[in-house]
């Protein structure tokens, strides 16, 4: 049976982390997190947003279990401007520093434009392959959603979607 609990088990044990971290980052007990694995008790509403952030899924996913698609292809009638969207890249490193940049789609096709590099994937080589240029020409096709997602040998996990 999928429940509730099962659901949180496994997705903290996909992200790799304790029953005790993730309590911590809940600010609840590591029994409280434990009793809802169990599904003995359910999480109060009020945290249900912060879990499912921390896990890496949404709200629906966690309370129905079923999976949104990632990554979307709109028709032309159903996208937004492409001025009106962001990029966003999240990085999560191993040593625990999270960095989020929220990039408007027009800053970034002006700095494609004049040549400049995106600073968060510089120095790194499993992240400087990516071409923006092709994210952007995706973008513009009506992708969002999440584009990339890597997860390098030493742990680093970077993530870019567009909104």
């Amino acid at each position: 049976m999928n429940t509730i609990g099962s659901r949180i088990a496994e997705n903290r044990r996909r992200i790799g982390m304790t029953q005790e971290e993730l309590a911590a980052k809940l600010a609840v007990s590591a029994q409280a997190v434990s009793k809802w694995e169990n599904d003995i008790t359910c999480p109060d509403v009020m945290t249900l947003p912060k879990l499912a952030e921390l896990l890496g899924i949404t709200v629906d996913e966690l309370l129905s279990g079923k999976k949104q698609p990632q990554t979307l292809v709109l028709a032309d009638e159903e996208r937004k401007s492409v001025d009106d969207m962001m990029l966003k890249i999240i990085v999560n490193s191993h040593e625990g520093d999270k960095v989020k940049v929220n990039l408007p789609i027009p800053l970034v096709k002006a700095g494609l434009r004049i040549g400049m590099g995106m600073p968060q994937v510089k120095g790194n080589a499993a992240l400087e392959s990516i071409d923006f240029g092709e994210l952007i020409a995706l973008i513009d096709s009506g992708v969002i959603g999440k584009l990339v997602e890597v997860e390098s040998a030493d742990g680093d996990i970077v993530e870019i979607t567009v909104e």
